[in-house]
């Protein structure tokens, strides 16, 4: 519950958690308003402050025996100051009002001796949020340990008992509820909390050193909407008994799909390369490309911060400016940076609500709820339009650069041969270059929000594969 959730918790009575986390609110945006009152009377033009809180608790088992209990709290705080076109940025997780002061302080100094950057800012007032929404983003639980290690527990034996499976590498589950506060001196004020909870297990088949392993896991807002713990075991343990006995595969040019455990990375790459920070540099390979086709006809890729129980949800950005749902590529036609408003400024452009803030740092660009949408064929079509190629289910390594485009991974998976999956293959490496492979995509039909960057099964076509 953190820091200021357990004085308040302790300064009762409460009748539920839902009075504790309003009061929490209450007294996180006070708190905020203070520090930023105190910057400006101490020699800053214009302050912000960001509260996180956080509460987060975990087990694990290992062959039926519990291995550990965690839990942990934490709250930190973190100021900006600006004076004229300097700023800086200090925090602190010592909330006593000695050391809040001292940090307004040094923080009021470090700007004044700060070199200038002539796009920094708070965000123009007329951007500012007026009407906080509720995206549905807490469901007010909090679950005890026991019950984390009972759901730890039936994952993983229900993955033991999939005929071939030899071992564990343990299941867990875990719960976490934080909380966001921001004021900035120019009126803005704004507070949400969410939830999170998971389950995940990882399991081994075969003997010495045909050992393979795999997993499954899900994460959710809201504990209504999370796997059985059962199903995930066994999906855990199908998808490692399909790994024994790879085969290695010859080197050659072959049309690729990606299983959607892997898809969301190139529309992440996509992301980092469309960041308005990279673009200003001059370090993306798309920083010419503004409303060009550099995806393949019918592509569409959008970012909504504002989906209901997203596991990346947010009602506002993290300089308090008005977000909402935001269309990347629109029928394979890039549209738009990601863009806070320091880089909009150095673009000479506006920004899209999606400042990203942490504790120690200023704000910068970043996606929320970021998915391709589904097309019209369905995962088997691609397969059995595919006649021979490589099905990927998991990547390895980085190899991405992104100032041109190049990409080189390792991956495994299983090779197609006649429309139909039929062995395993891993030890290979898949390479060619983005701008390629996004004109050369097709997307199936079998889009569902797992992740925080989501995409369906996606077919690429025309890579290399280097195997034996």
């Amino acid at each position: 519950m953190g820091v200021l959730g357990f004085a308040f918790w302790q300064s009762g009575p409460y009748k539920d958690l839902a009075h504790v986390i309003g009061d929490i609110m209450t007294k996180a945006l006070d708190l905020l308003q203070s520090i930023t009152e105190k910057a400006l009377k101490a020699g800053a033009d214009a302050a912000d402050a960001i509260y996180a809180e956080s509460t987060s608790m975990s087990t694990s088992c290992r062959m039926g025996k519990l291995e550990d209990v965690e839990r942990s709290e934490g709250a930190d705080l973190g100021l900006r100051v600006l004076i004229g076109k300097r700023q800086a940025n200090v925090s602190t997780t010592d909330l006593s009002t000695s050391t809040l002061d001292m940090m307004i302080e040094r923080a009021v100094a470090m700007a004044q001796i700060a070199p200038e950057d002539p796009f920094c800012g708070l965000a123009p007032q007329e951007r500012l949020l007026s009407s906080i929404p509720d995206l549905d983003l807490d469901d007010g639980s909090d679950p005890s340990a026991a019950s984390l290690g009972e759901r730890a527990e039936r994952a993983e034996a229900a993955g033991l008992e999939i005929s071939g499976i030899t071992n564990s590498g343990g299941a867990g589950a875990s719960f976490g509820r934080g909380g966001v506060t921001l004021v900035t001196s120019h009126g803005f004020s704004g507070h949400y909390t969410g939830t999170s909870h998971s389950v995940s297990v990882s399991l081994l088949a075969g003997e010495g050193t045909a050992m393979e392993r795999d997993y499954d896991y899900s994460s959710t807002r809201h504990l209504s909407e999370l796997s059985d713990a059962a199903e995930v075991g066994r999906n855990a343990g199908e998808r490692t008994m399909r790994r024994l006995n790879p085969r290695k595969v010859p080197s050659q040019s072959a049309n690729v799909i990606y299983d959607p455990r892997v898809s969301g990375g190139l529309v992440g790459h996509f992301a980092g390369a469309i960041s308005g920070s990279s673009v200003a540099r001059g370090t993306s390979f798309l920083k010419e490309k503004m409303g060009e086709a550099i995806f393949a006809p019918g592509i569409q890729i959008i970012d909504d911060p504002l989906r209901k129980r997203g596991l990346r949800s947010k009602p506002f950005d993290g300089e308090g400016v008005e977000n909402g749902l935001l269309n990347l590529i629109k029928d394979g036609v890039l549209q738009c940076w990601l863009l806070d408003c320091a880089t909009a400024r150095q673009l000479n452009l506006e920004s899209n609500g999606r400042a990203s803030r942490g504790i120690g740092g200023p704000p910068a660009p970043s996606t929320t709820n970021l998915y391709m949408e589904a097309g019209s064929r369905s995962r088997d079509d691609l397969i059995k339009d595919l006649g021979t190629g490589l099905y990927i289910t998991e990547m390895i390594g980085m190899g991405v650069n992104g100032i041109t485009g190049d990409y080189s991974r390792g991956a495994s998976g299983f090779w197609v041969e006649n429309g139909e999956l039929t062995f395993p293959v891993s030890e290979i490496t898949v390479a060619s270059n983005l701008k390629d492979m996004f004109m050369n995509i097709t997307a199936a039909d079998d889009l569902t929000f797992h992740y925080g960057t989501n995409a369906p099964t996606v077919l690429v076509e025309g890579m290399t594969i280097a195997g034996s």
